[in-house]
């Protein structure tokens, strides 16, 4: 399929560059696949859509205060972002402005305040402005101290501390227990404690995985082809407690709405098998019942996903998705458009921009039923 079939004018500015002031007071557009209809109300009302039995499937990654500052001994500045731990001291970050930094070399991370925190040595240098480094600290603990949280760059902000403190609440689910994420599972941002105790007693159920989103999440798809893309790999599990509740909510009818693409691909990366690299046991779906398709192991699960979900995916598990508004020609534009249909979605993109709804991480949101 062609890239530019996913493509699609946004005026700027309905790119939302803050949350808004209550999380569940974000606009809602439900859109039912079947008749095409198309619903504006708020957040706060998603329960009418939902039935009792439904089951939300919600990401509790827990995003990382990302971004950070540093200086080489010679004074000259760096921004970072920090992509992984591979060990405890031993991370993967991006530099900018790091064309000169040589490896072996030391630089100093520096605090909010922007005085030196600790040293960190450069062990290696990769490809894009990718960067080995060697701290005496484990990641969180650091990164607690002089990090900011990584919000995408089309929401411009300054190094400004109490700007920073605010994002790095509302950049952040109010269920975010597994730290790991450089990037917000945003269809989540706009639940609040009160709302989730509201659909609970309305008899809607509640289960979490965990897969932490990376900077792929943001990565856009430069070939002419949607299929010569290579997809991002992110890290994810769903363990045995949250595994039963999902398969027991399917086998008695209820609909299986995930929250976020993280949360769909994740379950279908399960559902498919063969687009997981397991850490723990899975058993392979098994392809001759299609009961067994449709079901989380038993056991539960935890992998890296390589799954690329785009248009002609046949869905396997989820029923319904909770999600944001995504940028034109990317992967998760992708991965909406083959749930709710390519046409359909774009057409629900149009009556969104008509209806001046914000868009991207601190927008609004899409219920698709």
């Amino acid at each position: 399929m062609k890239i530019e079939k996913l493509n699609y004018h946004l005026p700027r500015e309905l790119i939302a560059q803050q949350p808004t002031d209550v999380r569940s007071d974000s606009k809602l557009l439900v859109f039912n696949r079947a008749s095409g209809e198309l619903i504006d109300r708020t957040f706060s009302e998603i329960g009418d859509f939902l039935r009792p039995g439904d089951c939300l499937v919600l990401n509790d990654t827990k995003v990382l205060p990302a971004r950070f500052f540093a200086r080489r001994l010679s004074g000259g500045k760096l921004e970072g972002l920090f992509l992984a731990e591979n060990a405890p001291g031993s991370w993967e970050v991006m530099l900018k402005g790091a064309h000169k930094v040589k490896t072996g070399e030391t630089i100093y991370l520096r605090d909010k305040a922007r005085q030196d925190f600790c040293q960190a040595e450069v062990v290696g240098k990769m490809d894009e402005g990718i960067f080995r480094l060697k701290t005496e600290t484990d990641a969180e603990t650091i990164l607690e101290k002089i990090g900011f949280p990584p919000l995408p760059p089309y929401i411009k902000r300054t190094d400004d501390p109490a700007i920073a403190a605010r994002d790095k609440l509302r950049y952040q689910t109010v269920y975010a227990r597994q730290p790991g994420a450089v990037a917000a599972p945003t269809a989540g941002l706009h639940f609040t404690d009160e709302l989730i105790e509201q659909l609970k007693n309305s008899q809607i159920r509640f289960a979490y995985i965990t897969l932490h989103v990376g900077t792929g999440t943001f990565k856009p798809i430069t070939a002419e082809n949607i299929e010569q893309h290579e997809i991002h790999q992110e890290p994810f599990s769903i363990d045995e407690r949250n595994a039963r509740i999902i398969n027991e909510m399917k086998e008695k009818g209820g609909r299986i709405v995930a929250v976020g693409t993280t949360s769909a691909r994740a379950l279908e990366t399960v559902a498919v098998g063969s687009q997981i690299e397991a850490t723990s046991p899975v058993r392979s779906p098994q392809r001759k019942c299609s009961k067994h398709r449709r079901r989380v192991p038993s056991n539960g699960v935890s992998g890296t996903t390589r799954l690329f979900i785009k248009p002609g995916y046949k869905f396997k598990i989820i029923d319904g998705m909770v999600t944001n508004f995504h940028l034109p020609k990317s992967t998760l534009l992708a991965l909406v458009a083959a749930f709710a249909g390519l046409e359909k979605i774009l057409a629900a993109y149009r009556h969104a921009i008509e209806q001046r709804y914000r868009f991207y991480s601190y927008g609004d949101a899409m219920l698709i039923i």
